[in-house]
């Protein structure tokens, strides 16, 4: 199973991908929909956080489209060697990091602070809530942050948790992707790069 980078200077590279368990990698299609509604400009300088990375499909798209860096948090230790094997053959290894980690357990504890967040969950999870709550601590996101949550089209999530606001959702088959922003309460407002 291979995952192919849909744009920025790797365009066209394929991922080798580790394809034990139950991954469900981010489909050429979203994923080239996540970064177009993001734009160009939001990717540029920016540091970015990828949940569940999986295949790390996103974070190395990321990468690729010009983000200066990209944590990548995965529990499974052969995708996360898988992930560091494709960061290596793509020479991206000293812009990221690879933890393995459970995500409710790591984000407390990073230390950086993130201009984008991507989170792709297990399809069935009911805890987001829990995730969004340590999504709003102090440190982890700035007032230009953005989080983008691929989930399944019927999960329910809320207008607002604490300080991010929905801003955006789209629907791709069973595939949604919705967008929150800090502090923004107009659901019309701009994402980075569209403004």
């Amino acid at each position: 199973m291979s995952v192919r980078i849909t744009g920025g200077i790797d365009r066209g590279r394929r991922l080798r991908t580790y394809t034990g368990g139950n991954l469900r990698p981010t489909s050429d299609r979203v994923r080239s929909a996540i970064f177009s509604i993001l734009g160009a400009k939001a990717l540029v300088g920016a540091r970015a956080l990828d949940l569940y990375a999986g295949t790390g499909a996103l974070g190395i798209e990321a990468l690729s489209r010009g983000a200066d860096w990209v944590d990548m948090i995965e529990t499974n230790a052969k995708r996360c060697q898988q992930i560091r094997e494709n960061l290596r053959g793509l020479s991206m290894e000293d812009r990221s990091k690879v933890y393995r980690a459970r995500v409710e357990n790591i984000l407390d504890s990073l230390p950086d602070t993130y201009n984008l967040i991507f989170a792709d969950p297990p399809y069935h999870t009911d805890l987001w809530a829990t995730l969004m709550d340590k999504l709003n601590r102090e440190g982890l996101t700035t007032q230009d942050s953005t989080v983008i949550i691929e989930h399944r089209y019927d999960s329910v999530l809320a207008e607002n948790y604490s300080k991010l606001f929905r801003v955006k959702s789209r629907r791709y088959g069973d595939t949604a992707i919705t967008f929150y922003k800090i502090g923004e309460t107009n659901v019309q407002s701009h994402l980075p790069g569209q403004l």
